[in-house]
């Protein structure tokens, strides 16, 4: 099963359009979609590890933008859906803390969880859900998510067919320690 994800998004990175796919992709994710763009960025800058930079644009661009639409959701549709919840269940306190801790930490969160493998939806949704200053979200989204993709580019530009070798070698290794680590964000992200 792991083998046929991983030649379909070989597959759709070899494609004309996969520039577009990837950007729709890291939209999605940052906003709505559960699958990162990671492992697609990656494919296609191992086909052609001379575009890898603009590749990690690509992704830094859509992944800013799709937080902002994970954001305009947390700000504007939150309160009509998730507050009468949290009014029936007497949680008005704990979401006042929420907030009030966003507010102090919330450039540090956004820019530790940007890195990590929890969803970045969470925290897009979470900033408008707390009315974190949208400037304030942006720049560091634009930080932390440029950060991480092109963090990836340069593992691929520096390590190229030696990395895709390691991955297609040691698929099911590679998948279980992304596994631990977006459970270890997880229980981070329940403790900070």
């Amino acid at each position: 099963m792991l083998r046929r994800v991983y030649d379909r998004i070989l597959a759709l990175a070899a494609h004309r359009h996969a520039a577009w796919y990837l950007a729709g992709i890291a939209f999605a994710e940052a906003s709505v979609f559960p699958v990162a763009p990671d492992a697609m960025l990656a494919a296609m800058g191992l086909a052609r590890r001379e575009r890898i930079w603009f590749y990690a644009l690509i992704c830094t661009i859509g992944s800013v933008a799709g937080g902002a639409l994970g954001y305009l959701i947390g700000y504007a549709v939150f309160d009509r859906l998730a507050l009468p919840v949290i009014h029936f269940y007497h949680m008005d306190h704990a979401f006042q803390t929420f907030r009030d801790r966003f507010a102090q930490y919330g450039v540090a969160l956004i820019l530790l969880k940007g890195l990590t493998p929890i969803p970045y939806k969470i925290v897009t949704i979470a900033a408008g859900a707390a009315k974190f200053s949208v400037w304030q979200f942006m720049a560091a989204s634009l930080v932390t998510r440029g950060g991480r993709f092109f963090l990836v580019a340069l593992v691929i530009r520096h390590f190229g067919t030696r990395a895709r070798d390691f991955i297609e070698t040691r698929l099911l290794l590679v998948t279980s320690l992304i596994a631990v680590g977006a459970v270890g964000g997880f229980v981070a992200l329940a403790f900070l």
